[in-house]
C-alpha cells in the first residue's frame, strides 16, 4: 500500500508539495492548517523602498497587483520564494539559506548602514523580529502586512481518515503555526510519523507522533522531501 503523507502546507504552495511526494511514490493527502486572508496595508511605503523582504511566497503574492519597480532587489528566504518573485517580475534577486534568522545575517552581511529602505512583506504574525535586526544594526527598515494567516480547526476528513485507518501516515509540518494548530485540533498523532521542516516548527507538536519523529536537514523543500524517505524507510514503506 502506498503510504500517505500528510500536507499541512498552505495552499497553493501544498500542491507543488504534494507533486513531488507523487514523483517519490507516496501518496499525499491535503490538509491545510492555515488559510491566507488578505488585509488592508498602507504599501506606500514601497515607494521609497530599495530592497524588499520576502519570508514567504506568500508576501510575493500578497503583492500581485503591485508592479516591482525595477531597481527593487528582492531579498527571499529560499528558493520557492525566490522563483515565485522571479515569475512575479523582480529582476534584482537575492537568495537565504532558507529561514528568517539566517536571512538577516545574510543582509547584515552584505549591507552597510546607508543601504537605504528595507520593506518586510509578510503575515502580521511575522513582524518585528527581522525588522528589530536589521534596525539596531543601523539598517532603515519597516514591516508591511497585507494578509494574515488564520489557523484551521480541524484536519480534512482525509486526513483524518489516514490517521485512524492503520495506514501509519507522515505528517508533515512546514511551520511551528501550523503545528499549534494540528495541536489544538487534538487529532491523536498515535499512529503516525512526524516530519518538521526545522526543529521551530516540531516544537508545539514534540512527543505526539507515536511512531518516531523527523526534522530536515536544512529548512529546505528538498531535505524536508530526504526526511519523508527516511522516515518510510524508518517505519516500513
Amino acid at each position: 500500500m502506498t503510504r500517505p503523507v500528510i500536507v499541512t502546507r498552505t495552499l497553493p504552495d501544498a500542491n507543488e508539495t504534494a507533486r513531488a511526494l507523487e514523483a517519490l511514490g507516496f501518496r499525499p493527502v491535503l490538509s491545510p492548517m492555515l488559510e491566507i486572508v488578505s488585509q488592508p496595508a498602507d504599501l506606500s511605503v514601497l515607494e521609497r523602498a530599495t530592497h524588499i523582504i520576502f519570508t514567504s511566497a506568500n508576501g510575493v503574492r500578497a503583492l500581485a497587483g503591485v508592479r516591482p519597480p525595477p531597481h527593487l532587489t528582492a531579498w527571499c528566504v529560499g528558493p520557492t520564494t525566490s522563483a515565485a518573485a522571479r515569475a512575479a517580475g523582480y529582476v534584482h534577486i537575492r537568495e537565504g539559506p532558507g529561514n528568517a534568522r539566517e536571512l538577516a545575517e545574510t543582509i547584515l552581511a552584505a549591507q552597510g548602514k546607508s543601504a537605504g529602505l528595507f520593506v518586510h512583506v509578510a503575515n502580521e504574525d511575522a513582524a518585528g523580529d527581522l525588522v528589530a535586526r536589521l534596525n539596531a544594526a543601523g539598517i532603515e527598515a519597516v514591516f508591511a502586512a497585507p494578509y494574515r494567516t488564520l489557523a484551521c480547526k480541524h484536519l480534512s476528513p482525509e486526513a483524518l481518515a489516514a490517521l485512524s485507518d492503520g495506514s501509519q501516515p507522515i505528517l508533515l509540518v512546514h511551520s511551528a503555526r501550523a503545528a499549534s494548530a494540528i495541536g489544538a485540533s487534538g487529532a491523536d498523532l498515535s499512529g503516525a510519523a512526524l516530519v518538521a521542516i526545522s526543529e521551530a516548527a516540531l516544537q508545539p507538536l514534540k512527543g505526539r507522533a507515536g511512531l518516531g519523529e523527523w526534522v530536515a536537514s536544512e529548512p529546505r523543500e528538498a531535505a524536508l522531501l530526504d526526511a519523508v524517505q527516511a522516515a518510510a524507510l524508518a517505519v516500513g514503506r
